[in-house]
């Protein structure tokens, strides 16, 4: 039993540091207007890590991550849009920044791809059960069904 309380301790600091990480990294970040604040939190939530993949800049402690916030926030305080924001990432660093990419032709594989897997894996398991199902019993003699019978009916002990 002591054990187990040995090992709630750190972990209950990991999380508990984790946390304070995450809030020093954007308390760096300070806006006079709360909207402003608001709307620079929303945004760095909505873009990705490109070190990361699978965390926004809000939750990355990746350098280029803090990189980024830096940039995101500098724009924001020259009064630069939203979108101005979204719009210098993109054409710095692709449609891969962002976690909902436009759909358009060079992202079409992103939107319909998973669909289009799941498609063909069903038409392929329809296709193989068909076949399946139309492959004709092979044929065998009449004793040969006799004997096959005769084993299918004896119970495992009387087995030869």
């Amino acid at each position: 039993m002591k054990s187990k309380s040995l090992l709630i301790g750190p972990m209950l600091a990991g999380v508990l540091l984790a946390g304070a990480a995450q809030a020093f990294t954007l308390e760096e970040f300070t806006f006079e207007d709360p909207a402003r604040a608001e709307e620079f939190r929303d945004l760095i939530g909505e873009l990705r890590c490109l070190v990361c993949q699978n965390e926004s800049l809000a939750g990355s402690q990746a350098g280029v991550a803090q990189d980024l916030r830096k940039e995101v926030y500098r724009m924001m305080q020259e009064g630069q849009s939203r979108q101005d924001v979204v719009d210098f990432l993109v054409s710095r660093y692709g449609d891969f920044v962002l976690y909902e990419p436009p759909i358009r032709p060079s992202t079409y594989i992103l939107w319909f791809g998973p669909f289009l897997f799941v498609g063909f894996g069903g038409f392929m398991l329809l296709r193989t059960l068909r076949r399946k199902r139309a492959e004709p019993e092979p044929d065998i003699s009449e004793s040969e069904r006799a004997r096959l019978r005769q084993l299918l009916a004896q119970t495992p002990d009387q087995k030869e």
